[in-house]
């Protein structure tokens, strides 16, 4: 079975990491949230607290399937800030593991850390202009090697359609198999 971590930082974007472990765990891909502070409590953008699975420093060994950083203005330059988040971010990245920010990761996290490498991406708002690692897109998910990100949090269920169609397996363009997985979803 798959393995996805969803990396949850004081002050992530709630709507986009709820969405996407809803539809991942519908599909039967095992999620695990890790807190990326000492404790296990999260406290979301709009001051929501969330307990995580686990926190990223216990979990921090463990090889994940992909890796998933949700935005949230605060959530993301929490996580670019963190040499932690960018070890763990790196070290998956390099196994060809799927990489997988949403909204303002992609610019903040890894074009903040030269973790784009050249790769094209898509961010929320101007934030790419900030950004030489990569190459930026204006569409709605973006996919480049193992490299998956989403504009922000109106296309979250795009974005976690595409991840899901990847993590079963599916190479093909993600909004060719929609239907298949929305059906299973649905379930």
């Amino acid at each position: 079975m798959k393995k996805v971590a969803v990396l949850l930082a004081p002050g992530f974007e709630e709507g986009e990491a709820i969405v996407i472990i809803d539809i991942l765990h519908r599909l039967k891909i095992r999620v695990e949230t890790l807190s990326c502070t000492s404790d296990k409590q999260v406290v979301s953008y709009h001051k929501i607290p969330v307990i995580a699975d686990n926190t990223l420093e216990q979990a921090f060994d463990i090889d994940y399937d992909a890796i998933v950083l949700p935005g949230g203005p605060e959530g993301s330059v929490f996580l670019a800030n963190s040499q932690q988040v960018v070890s763990f971010v790196r070290r998956h990245d390099l196994a060809g593991k799927l990489i997988c920010p949403i909204c303002s990761a992609a610019a903040r996290v890894l074009g903040g850390n030269g973790l784009l490498n050249g790769r094209r991406y898509v961010c929320s708002g101007d934030l790419w202009q900030n950004v030489g690692d990569g190459v930026y897109v204006d569409q709605n998910v973006v996919e480049d090697g193992n490299l998956i990100s989403g504009k922000g949090f109106g296309v979250v269920f795009d974005f976690a359609f595409t991840l899901a169609a990847r993590l079963q397996g599916d190479s093909a363009d993600a909004n060719e198999h929609a239907e298949h997985i929305y059906s299973a979803w649905r379930e």
